[in-house]
C-alpha cells in the first residue's frame, strides 16, 4: 500500500483546499493521471498522481483544507483486488455545503453503480472560456448557473468556488452580481504566499548578479522576417527565443539546473524551464515547461501559448508547478531595461530579460543602433560562482546569435 499524498506545488505552499476529485476507489491509476483539483493561493491546480495501482479509498474529505505531506488517498499495488466503494472518504454534509459555498457538491452517484463516472472536463478552448477554476465549472454546470453571469473573485477575476450561487442568478445581467466578500484565495493571498517564498529565498540562500548587456539584433531580423511569412496565430514572440536560448545553455552549464535541499545539490539532466507568467489583475506564476533545450522553437512556442492560457484560466497541473529546474522572467516589450530576479527555492538560477531596445553599440570601427536585451542571472553561491555565472551568460549571447538553430 502507498499512501498519496498531499504535494507541494512550491516553496510558497503550506496548504491547500482539496476541491475535486477525480477518481474513486476501484480506479486503476498511473503516474501523470489527474486524480484531484486543489485550490492554493496560486489558483486551482491539477493533482496528478506520482504512484501506480489501484485506489483502495479517499483518505480526505472535499472541502477539507490539508497541509502539504497530508493523506490524500492510498493506493495498492497494481492487481491488488480493490475494495468496496463504501470505504471512500465521507462526503460533507448539506449543511456543511450550505454554511460555505466553497464545498463542491460530489458530481458522481455511488449507489448501484460498478464503477462511478469521472466528472465532465472543462472545455479546452480556454481562450472563450470565462475565467473560473476546474471545480467552479463543474459545479455551476451541476446547478446550472452560467459563469458569465458570476463576478468571481480569484485571480484576474477567475470564478471559483465560492463565487458560484446555489442556484441561476435571478437578474439577468452580470453588473448584478456581487464579487464574494469571503475570506479566502484572492490576489492579496497569492502576494503574501509569494512574499513568504521570496522573504525565505533571500534569507535563505546566498545570491550573486551577472548581468551582460546581448547584441539581439540577428536575432531581431530573424525573427521579423520569419513572421513576416506567417499568419499571426503561428508567429513567434522574442519570449520564446529567451527561454530556448536559456535552456541550452543550462544544459552547458550544470550547476545552474537543478534543486538544492537539506542533502545538498541535485544537478538535473534535463531543463525544464519554468516560465513567470503575470496574472491579469497582478500576481505571478512560473509553471514549467519539460525538456526545453530539445523541444523545436515553433512547439515551445505553442507549449508557452497553452500554459499562460491556462495559468490565467486556473488550470495547471501539479507537474507543472514542481518541475521546474530553472526559471526564465522577460519583462516584455515595454518592460525595464534590466531585472535582477529572486531565485525560486528549491532551483539554483533564475535569468531575467529586460525590454529589448536599441542602443548604440561598436560594430568594428562605427557605432551603429542595435537592438539590445540586458539579461541578469541570479544565482546560487553555495552551488556556482561568477566564473561559472559568466559561461552561462556567454552561452545565451552565443544561441541568440545563430537564431535559426535555436
Amino acid at each position: 500500500m502507498a499512501i498519496f499524498a498531499m504535494p507541494s506545488l512550491g516553496a510558497d505552499m503550506e496548504a491547500g483546499t482539496l476541491v475535486q476529485w477525480m477518481i474513486q476507489p476501484g480506479d486503476t491509476v498511473k503516474r501523470g493521471d489527474v486524480v484531484a483539483v486543489v485550490e492554493t493561493q496560486k489558483g486551482a491546480i491539477e493533482i496528478e498522481c506520482f504512484e501506480e495501482g489501484i485506489v483502495q479509498s479517499l483518505d480526505a474529505e472535499l472541502g477539507a483544507t490539508l497541509a502539504v505531506g497530508a493523506a490524500l488517498a492510498t493506493i495498492s499495488a497494481p492487481g491488488t483486488k480493490a475494495v468496496p466503494a463504501q470505504r471512500q472518504a465521507k462526503r460533507p454534509t448539506p449543511a456543511a455545503e450550505t454554511k460555505a459555498t466553497a464545498q463542491p457538491t460530489d458530481v458522481t452517484k455511488t449507489a448501484d453503480v460498478a464503477k462511478p463516472t469521472a466528472p465532465p472536463k472543462p472545455p479546452l478552448d480556454v481562450e472563450k472560456m470565462p475565467l473560473a477554476s476546474p471545480a467552479a465549472r463543474v459545479l455551476a454546470a451541476e446547478r446550472g448557473v452560467n459563469l458569465e453571469m458570476l463576478v468571481g473573485s480569484g485571480p484576474g477575476g477567475a470564478v471559483l468556488l465560492r463565487d458560484v450561487p446555489s442556484s441561476p442568478p435571478t437578474s439577468g445581467t452580470k453588473d448584478n452580481a456581487q464579487p464574494s466578500t469571503k475570506a479566502g484565495l484572492d490576489l492579496a493571498a497569492m502576494r503574501t504566499a509569494i512574499a513568504k517564498a521570496m522573504a525565505r529565498s533571500k534569507r535563505e540562500i546566498p545570491h550573486y548578479y551577472l548581468t551582460q548587456t546581448i547584441d539581439l539584433q540577428l536575432a531581431f531580423d530573424w525573427l521579423s522576417k520569419t513572421n513576416a511569412q506567417r499568419p499571426p496565430e503561428q508567429r513567434l514572440l522574442m519570449g520564446a527565443l529567451f527561454v530556448k536560448a536559456s535552456s541550452l545553455a543550462a544544459a552547458e552549464v550544470a550547476q545552474m539546473n537543478g534543486h538544492y535541499d537539506a542533502d545538498g545539490y541535485h544537478p538535473s539532466t534535463a531543463v525544464h524551464a519554468g516560465v513567470a507568467i503575470a496574472l491579469r489583475g497582478g500576481g505571478l506564476v512560473a509553471p514549467a515547461l519539460h525538456d526545453t533545450d530539445s523541444l523545436p522553437i515553433d512547439e515551445l512556442m505553442e507549449q508557452m501559448r497553452d500554459v499562460v492560457a491556462r495559468a490565467r484560466a486556473g488550470r495547471l497541473r501539479s507537474s507543472e508547478m514542481v518541475d521546474g529546474t530553472i526559471t526564465v522572467s522577460a519583462m516584455g516589450d515595454t518592460g525595464a531595461d534590466a531585472m535582477a530576479a529572486v531565485i525560486y527555492p528549491p532551483q539554483v538560477a533564475i535569468v531575467g530579460f529586460g525590454a529589448p531596445v536599441f542602443r548604440p553599440w561598436i560594430a568594428g570601427d562605427t557605432i551603429v543602433p542595435r537592438m539590445t536585451v540586458t539579461v541578469t542571472l541570479s544565482a546560487d553561491h553555495r552551488v556556482s560562482d561568477g566564473r561559472r555565472g559568466a559561461k552561462f551568460l556567454a552561452a545565451v549571447n552565443a544561441a541568440l546569435q545563430t537564431p535559426e538553430a535555436l
